[in-house]
């Protein structure tokens, strides 16, 4: 496999310099997009999920069989900042992750997404510029047997091929 992330995409890079890029890495022999429902960054509620919209209109576009290329994505953990994606999200319970497999769906065009990736914990840690852990930002998190139990029902369903915490 050969890895190219999708991050900027739609943000730095428009569409047709995306577009463009997808073309290139794909014919350097690149078969594995990574992408994420909060891409690009940095994150804003008007490009939300962009990368991945972007990464399903060229494999339309340029008719890319399916099983060519791997599609890994993520879903987003709570967050306070990015209120745009499920309301924040306050937790990264079943029906949220549930919800952000089937907008990833949409937004890629596809069937099921190769490796669903949960992209931060659902618990406080210090991101997006923090550099000191505060204890008192600390929450009851989602247990994670719940955040799994959903994932293995995306698995189930055809949804996603392989799923895993990246924590």
């Amino acid at each position: 496999l050969v890895v190219a992330g999708t991050m900027t995409m739609g943000e730095q890079s428009g569409p047709p310099e995306s577009l463009r890029l997808l073309d290139a890495a794909f014919d350097a022999g690149v078969n594995f997009f990574d992408s994420a429902e909060m891409y690009p960054v940095p994150q804003r509620a008007e490009t939300h999920g962009r990368s991945e919209e972007l990464v399903g209109r060229w494999l339309r576009a340029r008719r890319v069989p399916r099983d060519s290329v791997v599609l890994a994505t993520k879903v987003a953990g709570p967050s306070g900042q990015m209120t745009w994606i499920r309301g924040g999200p306050v937790a990264l319970d079943s029906r949220n992750i549930t919800e952000a497999i089937d907008s990833s769906l949409r937004r890629l065009g596809v069937d099921y997404i190769d490796l669903y990736q949960i992209h931060w914990p659902d618990r406080y840690v210090p991101m997006f510029g923090e550099t000191d852990y505060d204890p008192s930002r600390q929450y009851a998190s989602i247990p994670m047997e719940e955040q799994l139990e959903a994932l293995g029902k995306g698995v189930e369903s055809g949804k996603i091929f392989s799923c895993a915490p990246r924590y």
